[in-house]
């Protein structure tokens, strides 16, 4: 009998599928979760497989970005793959830790200026994007409360500092991460929320919230409570979630001590208050392996010798009971169905002013039915139809509380909290009551009149001199929607000073410039012209810009906004006239007008192109540098994203970069499609200065409409003379009316 039912027992387990769900928790809702082990998902050593414990992975050191691209840039080891797989396999949720922080990132980006690391971080989220684009949730930014890690700089800085809101860069990295990821749970991690930097951690999460950047949750790492009684734990968690009212994680808890009863203890108190709360949407531990944890001689180790600690019985049964089983999310299935932000202009008004107010509502699987916003419990507006916008008349001073209820078709609702202060003051208006044009010119003392934290901060209308924080806005009237160029007029006696220029619109954060850097001038008085080319395409209509200065100790005096050109086809593109580029880019006076100087391989720029004759062409570069080999690629980027390489200039050693000729060639690719398009050009080995490229159409294809590598139609063929020609006929003929190529 024994060998029968040892026998039946071996069947079942052949015939019944590998379990895909967690052990200790089959909770369709909520998560415990746990981290890779030496880098693996198993740990190995006898101790049960990661599935049959825990229903979530977070890889502990796999998916940073030192581990991914620490080597070199542009080099990815995604040693994280093997975490995401297996989640996949064993479907339970996965989150990606983490994208920003300042701690264990590449070191090789300390070495780059402001604008470059930006460029590093933008194309590090597109790598992501690219491998991952679709992740339940992401730790966004990790551990950004001032004094938590000694690289926080390297990414605020990169991110446009602290701004107008104090946190603009974390704002600007969540609005970036919501962009690749619309769908995904958008968490902001730090630690030492319990016990110590509880204000700190309030003050930042609350911010990114009221500010109306996309954050749908805050994690709580919980590393810090071992020596945490419980009526601090209860009176910490309290305070947060009462201050916040958003999704909550608990996302690195252990408790690393020898003392068994000790570690039983923590986990029977914190677990449970933690668990059953309806805001709270999971708990990851971090590590499970004695002697393989982050902790002292890995205590905080749930299994060691391959036996259980009793905190890991006890979990065991805990997660077994009905008050586990039971426990509500904020996260119903564990994934987002409701994206909802309260977007206001400003975080600060003055009283009696109104504020404009937009409430990005989205649902994911189901339809909006209304938009209900609320100031301080009071309805303010009921909407039905997006955009979502309020013009709110802020007539009481103080903070005011805002919400905003979206209603679905069935009924179902959901909420989002925030926040502005109302403040005694001048009401927000132009310089002179005379709203400035563009294209034209700003002078820099001449912002909107205002309050001090509303139109400006740290600035005088009497000195154009800068200090570092300072920032500026101007409203402005933008005439004609495209591209454009500002050209900032600068004076310093040193090097160092960086500004860009955004803007606050109720959508997101823009960065419209790159980080300037200003050069030494040759003093105080000597002004230089810098060409800044603004990176996202303008709206004709009301706009308000912001001159941040990230490092002062320079002299601004006025900002000049000019269109930035359509070049016609056949005709002369001018280097300096770019609509986009890498960074890297640095333009002078040279040659009678600008130049690009000095390039560095692998730079880019690229330039809006009108083709109004299609044929072949060919090119007059008129170029310069100092050394042999320099090279520049040429490329035409369709409208269909299709891109052709049509030639390379090889630059000739003109002996200075101060001495320009005129390099000529062919493009290999006849431009066939009218309209507009877009010509990169990119810097293949550097060290040269570009000028000016004129693109000659040297044979026209006048009425072609296909060109064609092999004849397909039975109609008969006639060259340009109107003479029938054969089947080995090669050059331009009309077919049925048409004029074509056959090659």
């Amino acid at each position: 009998m024994q060998r029968i039912i040892k026998t039946i027992i071996l069947l079942v387990a052949v015939v019944l599928p590998t379990a895909s769900f967690a052990q200790l928790i089959n909770h369709p809702d909520k998560f415990l979760g746990n981290i890779t082990t030496r880098g693996s998902v198993d740990a190995g050593g006898g101790l049960p497989k990661f599935y049959e414990l825990w229903n979530q992975i977070t890889c502990e050191n796999e998916s940073k970005w030192q581990s991914v691209e620490g080597s070199s840039r542009g080099n990815f080891n995604w040693g994280c793959d093997n975490a995401f797989k297996y989640a996949k396999q064993h479907n339970f949720t996965y989150k990606f830790h983490a994208l920003v922080w300042g701690s264990q990132y590449p070191t090789w980006i300390e070495s780059l200026s402001y604008a470059d690391r930006n460029a590093a971080i933008v194309e590090w989220y597109d790598a992501v994007q690219e491998k991952y684009p679709d992740l339940p949730m992401i730790d966004v930014v990790n551990e950004a409360v001032e004094g938590h890690q000694s690289g926080t700089h390297y990414m605020k800085e990169a991110l446009g500092g602290g701004g107008k809101t104090g946190y603009d860069w974390l704002i600007k990295a969540f609005d970036m991460a919501y962009e690749r990821w619309p769908n995904t749970i958008l968490i902001y991690n730090d630690f030492n929320t319990f016990q110590w930097n509880t204000d700190q951690f309030i003050d930042l999460v609350r911010t990114l919230r009221d500010a109306g950047a996309p954050i749908d949750a805050y994690g709580c790492q919980s590393h810090d409570l071992t020596d945490c009684d419980f009526n601090k734990f209860e009176q910490s968690e309290t305070k947060l979630q009462n201050a916040l009212k958003m999704p909550m994680y608990s996302t690195e808890y252990d408790i690393g001590t020898d003392n068994d009863n000790l570690q039983l203890q923590r986990y029977k108190e914190q677990i449970p208050y933690m668990w059953e709360k309806p805001y709270c949407a999971g708990i990851t531990l971090w590590g499970y392996v004695y002697g393989a944890t982050w902790t002292t001689n890995g205590n905080s180790g749930l299994y060691k010798n391959g036996a259980e600690r009793p905190a890991m019985t006890w979990l065991k049964k805990y997660m077994a009971s009905d008050e586990a089983k039971n426990a509500v999310s904020p996260f119903p299935g564990m994934k987002k169905e409701a994206s909802i932000y309260i977007r206001p202009a400003a975080l600060k008004v003055a009283k009696d002013d109104v504020l404009p107010i937009k409430i990005h509502a989205r649902l994911a699987t189901k339809t909006i039915e209304k938009v209900d916003f609320y100031v301080d419990d009071e309805l303010v507006q009921t909407m039905t139809e997006a955009p979502y916008i309020v013009e709110y008349t802020a007539s009481t001073v103080g903070d005011r509380n805002t919400k905003a209820v979206v209603t679905a078709t069935d009924g179902s609702t959901y909420e989002r909290y925030g926040r502005f202060k109302v403040s005694r003051g001048t009401k927000r208006s132009p310089y002179n009551e005379t709203i400035p044009q563009i294209p034209g010119t700003i002078n820099v003392t001449e912002y909107d009149n205002g309050m001090s934290g509303v139109s400006y901060f740290d600035a005088s209308r009497s000195s154009t001199y800068t200090k570092d924080g300072q920032w500026m806005e101007y409203t402005v009237d933008v005439q004609e929607e495209g591209y454009y160029t500002m050209i900032a007029e600068v004076a310093s006696a040193k090097t160092g000073g960086i500004f860009h220029l955004s803007e606050y619109s109720l959508d997101k954060l823009s960065f419209f410039t790159d980080f300037t850097e200003v050069p030494n001038t040759g003093g105080t008085s000597q002004y230089q012209t810098l060409r800044c080319p603004m990176k996202e395409y303008l709206t004709a209509g009301r706009h308000v810009f912001c001159l941040n200065i990230d490092k002062g100790g320079f002299y601004i005096k006025s900002l000049t906004f000019k269109h930035t050109p359509t070049f016609s086809l056949p005709g002369l593109v001018e280097a300096e006239d770019y609509f986009l580029s890498s960074d890297g880019i640095n333009i002078i006076d040279g040659n009678g007008g600008y130049v690009i100087n000095n390039t560095k391989q692998n730079v880019w720029t690229e330039y809006l192109v009108d083709i109004t004759q299609i044929g072949k062409y060919s090119y007059e570069a008129t170029v310069s540098s100092d050394v042999d080999g320099s090279k520049v690629a040429i490329k035409l980027i369709e409208n269909n994203g299709n891109e052709k390489s049509l030639s390379t200039i090889t630059v000739p050693n003109t002996g200075s970069k101060n001495v320009y000729q005129v390099k000529t060639g062919t493009i290999r690719n006849a431009l066939k499609e009218e309209g507009i398009h877009k010509l990169r050009f990119i810097v293949t080995a550097g060290n040269c200065n570009i000028d000016k490229v004129n693109l000659i159409c040297t044979e026209p294809y006048s009425g072609i409409s296909e060109v064609m590598s092999e004849d397909t139609s039975d109609a008969p063929a006639y060259n340009l003379m109107g003479v029938p020609v054969g089947e080995g006929y090669r050059g331009m003929v009309i077919k049925n009316g048409k004029k074509m190529i056959v090659k």
